[in-house]
């Protein structure tokens, strides 16, 4: 099969003929119809997230059709379109898992990491961690639920109640909390780059009430924030336009370091916390919620061949809403 290859980190992907993957008695073997390009895959090829499998297929938003299955898959039928996330595989005995946090599990296996992933025509995954995938959504609409979607939807729920919320780092997964937010009715105020006037009529577009640079005061003090840019200097900010109570939450899974600030900022029974991966109710919860709403995702289509220009685009801040690759577009 074709497929996008990470072979050293820091280095661009190599589009490759690579053997077909087999499938275990557990797992579905899938043609993939689009895989999302997200953020986690930059720091992984950027070499921020240091313990990938090499040679590694990237990927984890992916959107594929079951062409076969092992004996024991009893969940997916051949034909079935299903989504498979970033969390691909825990122990299911550690205290996190038989406490509902299966997202802490130190021995978690990730999709697109320590597992092949989506960036290629085939992948194989385990049924338990994956998703049926509603008919409201495309293909290539769909693979952003699965990560971006999943990430932002559980940062709100660790957010709390209130009014106001702030996002800062208004991409993939900003575009599509913001609709949730919404529909749940919070007010939404969007912070980006401090000359990115694209992506604030984006965040226009959207419903946001407000749309400024990160180093801007909103016009009202905010009840939460969530934090998509992996920037740690975006939480003293965040604090400092925070209300007394209020919620910072670091959604990302890597954040450069946070500098040292004035207690004053965290002082009001402020709370700052991060988002880990994501469970496989997150997973269930979200995806019924988005086809709800609905959430519609917006998407720049790209062929897999051309993933290292999606990697390019996204570093540069060049696409508003998600990348999604397309296997088969060539």
């Amino acid at each position: 099969m074709k497929a996008m290859l990470l072979e050293h980190q820091n280095r661009p992907l190599r589009y490759a003929d690579i053997p077909d993957p087999s499938h275990a008695s557990d797992q579905v073997l899938l043609r993939v119809l689009a895989c999302g390009v997200c953020r986690t895959d930059l720091h992984i090829l950027d070499g921020d997230l240091t313990q990938p499998k090499l040679p590694l297929v990237l990927g984890h938003e992916i959107v594929g059709e079951v062409i076969d299955k092992g004996a024991n898959v009893d969940r997916f039928l051949i034909g079935d379109r299903v989504g498979v996330p970033w969390l691909g595989w825990t122990c299911g005995q550690c205290r996190f898992c038989l406490s509902g946090r299966e997202n802490l599990c130190d021995q978690a296996r990730f999709t697109g990491y320590q597992i092949d992933g989506g960036f290629a025509e085939l992948t194989v995954a385990d049924q338990r961690y994956c998703f049926p995938i509603d008919d409201y959504y495309t293909d290539s609409s769909a693979a952003p639920l699965l990560c971006a979607g999943l990430i932002g939807h559980r940062a709100l729920k660790l957010a709390g109640n209130g009014k106001y919320l702030g996002i800062y780092g208004f991409g993939a997964a900003a575009h599509l909390v913001t609709q949730v937010a919404l529909a749940q009715g919070w007010r939404v105020y969007a912070f980006t780059r401090e000359h990115d006037v694209e992506t604030r009529k984006f965040a226009i577009n959207l419903g946001v009430s407000w749309a400024g640079s990160s180093g801007e005061m909103p016009p009202v003090l905010l009840d939460a924030a969530l934090i998509f840019a992996p920037v740690g200097g975006l939480v003293p900010k965040a604090l400092k336009a925070s209300a007394k109570g209020a919620t910072i939450v670091c959604a990302g899974i890597h954040m450069t370091d946070i500098p040292a600030f004035p207690y004053a900022l965290l002082w009001g029974e402020r709370t700052i916390r991060s988002v880990a991966n994501l469970t496989r109710e997150d997973g269930s919860e979200f995806l019924a919620l988005a086809a709800g709403i609905p959430v519609n995702t917006h998407t720049v289509v790209y062929p897999l061949s051309q993933a290292n220009e999606a990697m390019n685009d996204l570093r540069a801040g060049n696409i508003n809403g998600a990348a999604v690759l397309v296997p088969s577009l060539g």
